[in-house]
């Protein structure tokens, strides 16, 4: 990669950073993190990289999902595990809808930065800098909490290889064995008050898999029916955080960023001569791209021609997150200019981000209305410019909090403060998120069946 080393964001303009009190001690703990072992490796890198290059040609479906912003407090076992079982429960209605394998990349080990909307916060006239997630800062308003800390980086680190361990365990320990997670959705189709418009569905699969059964084909001898590759992904936001992760490859001689799998670049970090670009423009790892209302086609093609020079399949997944009144104005013309410039890429969409607003009681929330609303309009746009709709990003929980509003449960505003449990933006509980996959099933088996 000419004139890039993993340190020559630090010459460009960079937005959405901490300011540290403390650059020494900022300092240590990224020399320190740059000889902690990698947590994730460029062999599962380019793994990843090869089943995105098939989402790309219209031979898979991406499925990525988790938490808005992992926190320190909740971090357990049981939260873990019960993230992992309902992105494996949304999986298997998708791939059996699609016929097609689904690409699972958990928002996890490593999500714990957020952009904020201004830097700073006041509260009975008092001015805090913002809560940035517990790799920053913490939630509490005090001068203490709100300082950016360095130690916490550390924290972030260990904690992210705790949860990969447990990753690693249950996609391949017989949490994943398929006749497992469809019985969990059969449980869930017949508790939900909605569960006619999804009965057929599971009936179908649990045909298929007795059938298959009767076939001969069983856990025990066939390892693809109880294990599953599950990869991480997270925001590159902290760059001293991935540069301190970033290693070169005995094998390939390549930069790889070995805090997750797949990172993104959010919509406030986009700008293409800013640091997070350059950041990632000379790693390995499969880059998405947030792709807002405000996103313009030149410059779209540019992070483009930066990011993906040699147009390499499965290196760039386009994240959608236009909101619902504007996702059938608004992408079109990106679409479009992608096509023209034939650029190998997976569009996915991420429904969450442009439908958050505040309930009448104050609470920030989202509608599943206006989630499905724009993801159906997300799968008309690319089925009229005759492009593939590849994948869905959503926030979302294994637990049963009430943050969204909706749904077949009936999530009310008056409701949300019954379990609202997140540090920054709201989540689809389990039965919301379960629901959208069943929901979603017709629309990408159309979709499919038109390539």
């Amino acid at each position: 990669m000419q004139n890039w080393s993993p340190s020559t964001w630090r010459e460009r303009p960079i937005v959405q950073q901490p300011e540290y009190p403390d650059r020494a001690a900022l300092d240590t703990v990224e020399s320190t993190l740059s000889q902690y072992p990698p947590l994730v490796f460029a062999g599962e890198i380019r793994s990843l990289k090869e089943e995105l290059a098939a989402v790309s040609r219209g031979d898979g479906f991406l499925l990525q999902g988790g938490d808005c912003a992992e926190s320190f407090a909740e971090f357990n076992a049981n939260k873990i595990k019960d993230t992992f079982q309902l992105l494996l429960q949304m999986a298997i209605v998708l791939t059996f809808a699609g016929s097609c394998p689904v690409v699972k990349v958990g928002r996890m080990a490593g999500q714990f930065a957020k952009p904020r909307s201004a830097g700073t916060e006041t509260i009975d006239g008092i001015e805090l800098p913002s809560y940035r997630g517990d790799i920053v800062n913490g939630i509490d308003f005090t001068a203490e909490a709100r300082t950016p800390d360095p130690q916490r980086l550390l924290a972030a680190y260990h904690q992210a290889s705790a949860t990969l361990n447990l990753l690693r365990a249950f996609a391949g320990g017989g949490l994943a064995d398929l006749h497992q997670v469809h019985k969990w959705n059969l449980g869930f189709v017949a508790q939900s008050p909605a569960h006619e418009k999804y009965e057929h569905l599971a009936s179908q699969i649990d045909q298929t898999l007795a059938f298959m059964k009767a076939c001969g084909l069983n856990p025990d001898n066939t390892p693809q029916l109880k294990e599953t590759a599950f990869f991480t992904s997270h925001e590159a936001l902290l760059l001293n955080y991935e540069q301190a992760l970033t290693r070169r490859d005995s094998l390939t001689g390549g930069w790889y960023d070995c805090s997750a799998h797949m990172l993104w670049i959010g919509d406030r970090t986009r700008q293409p001569d800013h640091a997070h670009v350059e950041f990632l423009r000379g790693v390995c790892n499969p880059v998405g791209i947030k792709v807002g209302p405000s996103t313009d086609a030149d410059d779209l093609k540019r992070l483009l021609d930066t990011l993906n020079p040699a147009n390499e399949p499965g290196r760039i997944t386009l994240i959608a997150r236009m909101g619902a009144e504007k996702i059938t104005e608004k992408l079109p013309p990106l679409v479009r200019a992608v096509q023209a410039m034939g650029a190998n890429v997976v569009w996915s969409s991420d429904p969450m981000h442009g439908n958050t607003i505040k309930a009448s009681n104050g609470y920030k929330t989202r509608n599943v209305n206006a989630i499905l609303h724009e993801m159906k309009g997300f799968f008309e746009v690319h089925q009229a410019e005759g492009s593939y709709a590849g994948g869905v990003h959503f926030e979302m929980t294994g637990n049963e909090v009430t943050e969204c509003i909706g749904g077949a449960y009936q999530v009310t505003e008056e409701t949300l403060a019954d379990r609202y449990d997140t540090h920054c933006d709201p989540r689809l509980n389990a039965d919301q998120s379960l629901e959208l996959a069943f929901m979603i099933a017709d629309t990408l088996k159309s979709a499919r069946s038109q390539r």
